[in-house]
């Protein structure tokens, strides 16, 4: 049976808050740093007139069934046509995202920067975590939880006999970790508020790829089924006019 624990209440002052202040600090700095350490460039014009064209296409799959029939398939052959839509990149211009990113050395020396900027400061940080806090219970969830919980909030403690709502102070600087956007996003903003999973997750990109964006989103708007919305208000308004009449 699990065992319940009475928590040291110097554990929540000299582990707990330090831990959880610390990894909030961290983070603000890295923001600032690596905005300072971004490098000043224009960006490509061709990039970015290929990125207005998928919002301007993704505006019209939003707001498909509130344009007539006959104006839908207009501006759908004006992106989907094969010979000059502007969705549509023939095989011979498509350039791969990782060709680019080498063919560009600001782009190249921008991502190292950016990971740079994660992994320096998450090594050191989690090197103090396991030096000066491993084993230590450090908080307790108020709710139960089940035994597939254990691994993920009791790193570093080797007993099956404690309750699985007892959080260790290695996963607390996990939780922290991944789980501070929320708050990154009341200080920094929330554009600016990036966590650290979406930071892993561009570490395995090397930019933006028009190719594979833009003939995603011409699929998209080649199998949207139209189907107009303005009979169905004609409708609606007939019978809340008869409603009233009554």
């Amino acid at each position: 049976m699990a065992e319940d624990l009475v928590l040291d209440t110097a554990i929540r002052d000299w582990v707990l808050i330090p831990l959880s202040v610390v990894m909030v600090l961290i983070g603000i700095l890295r923001y600032f740093v690596s905005k300072l350490m971004r490098s000043s460039q224009v960006p490509d014009p061709k990039i970015v007139k290929e990125g207005q064209v998928i919002v301007r296409a993704r505006n019209l799959r939003a707001g498909a069934n509130f344009i007539a029939p006959k104006s839908f398939r207009a501006r759908r052959v004006y992106f989907c046509n094969e010979e000059n839509g502007l969705l549509h990149m023939p095989k011979g211009q498509a350039q791969n995202a990782q060709a680019q990113m080498f063919s560009d050395p600001n782009m190249a020396m921008d991502m190292m920067k950016k990971n740079l900027s994660m992994i320096i400061p998450q090594t050191l940080t989690f090197a103090w975590v396991n030096f000066f806090f491993s084993g230590f219970v450090a908080a307790k969830i108020p709710f139960p939880l089940t035994q597939r919980f254990r691994s993920m909030l009791q790193n570093g403690i080797d007993l099956s006999t404690v309750d699985v709502s007892y959080v260790s102070s290695r996963s607390w600087y996990f939780l922290n970790l991944f789980g501070l956007r929320g708050l990154f996003s009341l200080i920094l903003g929330e554009e600016n508020a990036t966590d650290d999973t979406q930071r892993m997750m561009q570490m395995s990109g090397f930019g933006f790829d028009p190719s594979k964006s833009l003939g995603a989103e011409k699929d998209s708007l080649d199998i949207i089924q139209h189907e107009w919305a303005l009979p169905k208000f004609e409708q609606r308004a007939e019978t809340v006019l008869k409603d009233l009449v009554r």
